[in-house]
């Protein structure tokens, strides 16, 4: 017990009297930027990719954008997230003669492959909204695109908000690796503590409470948001 108390007074000073804590919010704020932003960027790449796949394959320009997409969706989902990192970080930026920091390449990246899943979440999303919702809106004389946009996706996202809410988790838990690009986040905060703590237990238990909490509290927002939703369908 006296060993464990004195790892937390090393850890302790490291955080506070070495201002360790300064990297530890800097990684937070990275970790929350890379997952936020990547999920906003995932769900426009997604919600499009989603709507080509619906598209009835009528015309070639259509089989042809679909055939691309799917080459999309099968390469970031086929390959680990620490994979794309080090292929665009050391491979498709030197190639193109390219400069980004690990930040922005975290951010790009987290950004395409979270496109890649929440186009399947957003496609059967899409395909659970009645068929007659479109015809609904084609019928009033709206365009497949406005009628896509305005009616169909809106309803699509209600249903998806879930699993959209664990992919949102799955980007939190996936920014630990993007030190491997120089990007600075809470593994490397942490690792930073712990190096000059000379032991790492209590550095990564506090990390991994940390990333507990940021978790249920995102498991919490969603619960409300879900919440919200179901009193909106109970009132109509």
């Amino acid at each position: 017990m006296g060993n464990f108390s004195a790892k937390i007074a090393k850890f302790i000073e490291v955080l506070i009297d070495r201002r360790g804590y300064v990297k530890v919010l800097e990684g937070l704020q990275n970790t929350l930027i890379i997952a936020v932003l990547g999920l906003a960027i995932g769900i426009v790449i997604g919600t499009l990719i989603a709507t080509v796949r619906v598209l009835p394959k009528y015309r070639r320009s259509v089989r042809v954008l679909n055939g691309a997409c799917s080459v999309y969706v099968d390469f970031f989902r086929g390959t680990p997230m620490v994979a794309q990192l080090l292929l665009f970080y050391y491979v498709m930026l030197p190639l193109m003669g390219l400069h980004m920091s690990g930040m922005n390449v975290s951010i790009a990246v987290f950004g395409l492959n979270s496109g890649a899943y929440i186009s399947e979440i957003m496609r059967a999303g899409i395909q659970s909204v009645d068929g007659g919702q479109m015809e609904a809106g084609r019928a009033v004389g709206l365009p497949f695109s406005t009628t896509m946009l305005k009616i169909v996706i809106p309803q699509a996202v209600k249903n998806i908000l879930p699993t959209l809410g664990n992919e949102f988790i799955a980007l939190i838990k996936e920014t630990s690796v993007v030190s491997f690009v120089g990007a600075a986040n809470l593994y490397t905060a942490f690792n930073y503590i712990g190096t000059n703590a000379y032991e790492f237990m209590v550095p990564y238990l506090a990390m991994a409470i940390i990333y507990i909490v940021i978790i249920l509290l995102i498991s919490f927002g969603i619960k409300m948001m879900e919440r919200g939703l179901n009193k909106s369908d109970r009132r109509h």
